[in-house]
Parts: structure tokens; sequence; C-alpha cells
């Protein structure tokens, strides 16, 4: 009965995930020159205070570390997973 309530939960997670992916894949760049005039009209505030490019970068690497501690993540609970089936299996067959 809680089997297809775990498995509904977690598509969700998954769906959602890859929805957002997709929108920050899909998103435009802002252009340069809203992107110069903001800067220079808003030159005390936090925006002057870090490059595009650089926050860009910042960004990227992050999303890429959480890809792949979800991809480890993911491995291990497979694993676990498939042990609890077996050992399950072991007692149902003693």
């Amino acid at each position: 009965m809680r089997g297809w309530r775990i498995k509904f939960i977690f598509l969700l997670i998954v769906y959602f995930a890859g929805f957002a992916t997709a929108i920050y894949t899909l998103a435009p760049a802002p252009d340069d020159e809203a992107w110069i005039s903001q800067k220079s009209s808003q030159k005390n505030s936090a925006y002057s205070t870090f490059k595009s490019d650089e926050f860009a970068k910042s960004l990227n690497s992050g999303i890429h570390k959480c890809i792949d501690f979800g991809k480890d993540a993911a491995c291990h609970t497979a694993k676990f997973i498939k042990e609890k089936i077996e050992q399950r299996q072991l007692q149902t067959d003693s």
C-alpha cells in the first residue's frame, strides 16, 4: 500500500528537478547593455561587488556538485534497497 506513494513522491521530485534544470538551461542570459546600465545605476549596491561571469561560473560549479552528489546518493540508495530486498527474500525463504 505504501509502495506506490513512495514511488509517486520520488517521481515528483525527479520531475521537478528536471523541470528546474530545464529552466536553468533554457533561460536567456541578460543583455550586456541592460546589465551595464543596471550596474552603473547601482554602483554602491551588491550588484557592483561581483561580476556576472564569476557568478555564472560559481553557480554552474555549484549545480554540477549538486548533480554529482545526487548521482552518488542514488547509487548508494539503489545498493541499499537491493540489499534489503535480498535480506527480505532470504527471510521469507527460511
